[in-house]
């Protein structure tokens, strides 16, 4: 799935159909900034040669990962990470994934499947989907519910969550939990005591 993230100020001034320069200035613009001044999340893979160097054409800042365009996209809708858009080409159900929690944070999200094969095509087909490459999906036609919840817990460190942090007898988890009926945000700091026995010490 092809892929264009935003976070709230810069929702409804975007088009995937677009370029990515167009896309930057209109982000710059939506935010009352430079596009030397956005940093964009784009998934470090060899797909993504020629869009890698028109965003650094236009001096805007790239932040290149190895996996993780869910977590790049709730961070583009989070004031304080730093990070402005994600763009680029990832799995689909990381997109309908995304596009809950963007719905959610009021941000947005621009998608088009992009097959690799006859095999996903028809795949989608089987399921229900339109098969048309060119056909663009916005963010409640992702996740078109009205009780929407969204929760994740951080595995690894990132921009948006502290990973999974062992100690002796327990470990401390970082999660975002979301609901879009309610219009709440909550950052959840867990400690689990693996042990009941023999409950560990905890450290604020």
């Amino acid at each position: 799935m092809e892929k264009l993230c935003v976070g709230p100020l810069a929702a409804g001034h975007v088009d995937i159909t677009a370029s990515a320069t167009e896309n930057l200035r209109s982000i710059a613009a939506a935010l009352g900034r430079s596009v030397q001044d956005l940093t964009v999340i784009i998934l470090d893979r060899p797909r993504h040669a020629g869009l890698i160097d028109e965003v650094r054409a236009t001096g805007a800042r790239i932040k290149l990962i190895s996996d993780g365009d869910l977590s790049a996209a709730i961070s583009c809708a989070v004031q304080g990470t730093g990070i402005h858009a994600v763009m680029g080409i990832g799995g689909a159900p990381e997109g309908v994934l995304s596009a809950a929690a963007l719905r959610c944070l009021g941000g947005e999200i621009q998608a088009r499947l992009r097959f690799r094969n006859d095999d996903e095509r028809r795949r989608a087909e089987a399921m229900g989907g339109d098969a048309d490459e060119e056909r663009v999906y916005h963010t409640a036609d992702l996740a078109s519910g009205a009780n929407i919840v969204f929760a994740a817990t951080g595995v690894t460190t990132g921009d948006l969550l502290q990973g999974v942090r062992f100690f002796g007898g327990g470990a401390r988890t970082h999660s975002l939990v979301m609901t879009y009926a309610d219009r709440q945000v909550r950052f959840v700091d867990t400690v689990h005591m693996f042990d009941r026995e023999r409950p560990p010490s905890v450290r604020l």
